[in-house]
C-alpha cells in the first residue's frame, strides 16, 4: 500500500549532447524525456502525436512517402507504420542517444515499428535533411520542439521562419501536406502558413493527461 504521494522520478540515463543535457527517467509505469531541464515528452498519452501523422496522411489522400521529423518516444512512428498505404517512412532524429534508447528502454514500445522494412531512421538535423531531399515526400510531419514558439534549442527557431518553411515546401511534392505539432497556440506561425499554403487548418487535440491545455496540429497543402 502506498501513501498516495507522487512517485519520485528514477533517472535511467543522463547524457550531455552538443545541444545540452538529455535525461530519460521513469515515473511509475511511464518514461519521460527532459532536455536541459525542460520536459519534452512522455509515454503517458500520445494522442496528438498520432493525430499529427494520421490527419496529415488523410489530408493528402494518396500519400506514399512520409517524413517524420523527430522520433520522440515513438507515437508518430507507430501510427505511421499502421497506415498500410505508405511505402516509405523516414524518421529524422538529431539525437543518437534518443535513437539508442529505442533499442533499450523504449524498445518494448517501438521495436516492431522500427523493424518494419518501410522505416528508415536517419540521425541528422531535420533542416539539413529537408534541403538534401527536394521533392521526396508527399507528407512532412514535424515534431522536433514543443512548438513553433517553444523550441528545444535556439538553433531550431529557424525551422519555423520563412526560410524553414521554404525548406519544408521544397521537400514536398506539389500538393503535398505539411503538418506541425505544437503544445500551444502559435498564431504568427499559422498566419505565415496561410500566406504560403492552401487548405490550412488548425486541429485541437485534447489529451488524456491535462497539461494546461490541448495540443495543436497545424496542417496545410503545398501549392502546385
Amino acid at each position: 500500500m502506498t501513501d498516495g504521494s507522487p512517485t519520485e522520478p528514477e533517472v535511467l540515463d543522463r547524457v550531455v549532447t552538443p545541444r545540452g543535457e538529455l535525461v530519460l527517467r521513469r515515473v511509475g509505469e511511464d518514461l519521460e524525456i527532459v532536455s536541459n531541464g525542460v520536459f519534452l515528452m512522455d509515454t503517458r498519452d500520445g494522442r496528438s502525436e498520432r493525430a499529427l501523422v494520421r490527419e496529415a496522411v488523410a489530408a493528402h489522400g494518396r500519400a506514399r512517402d512520409l517524413l517524420v521529423g523527430g522520433l520522440g518516444v515513438g507515437f508518430s512512428l507507430v501510427e505511421a507504420v499502421g497506415l498500410g498505404d505508405l511505402t516509405t517512412i523516414d524518421v529524422v532524429e538529431i539525437e543518437p542517444t534518443l535513437v539508442g534508447w529505442h533499442r533499450t528502454h523504449l524498445g518494448g514500445r517501438t521495436s516492431d515499428a522500427l523493424a518494419d522494412p518501410r522505416v528508415h531512421v536517419v540521425v541528422a538535423d531535420v533542416a539539413d535533411h529537408l534541403v538534401a531531399h527536394p521533392g521526396a515526400y508527399d507528407v512532412v510531419c514535424l515534431d522536433v520542439d514543443n512548438g513553433p514558439d517553444w523550441t528545444v534549442t535556439d538553433a531550431n527557431a529557424g525551422l519555423y521562419g520563412e526560410a524553414g518553411l521554404d525548406r519544408c515546401l521544397a521537400a514536398l511534392r506539389p500538393g503535398g501536406v505539411l503538418a506541425v505539432w505544437s503544445a500551444n497556440a502559435a498564431p504568427t506561425y499559422a498566419a505565415m502558413l496561410r500566406a504560403h499554403l492552401d487548405e490550412v487548418r488548425v486541429l485541437t487535440v485534447e489529451g488524456f493527461v491535462d497539461r494546461g491545455g490541448p495540443d495543436l496540429v497545424y496542417l496545410g497543402r503545398r501549392r502546385a
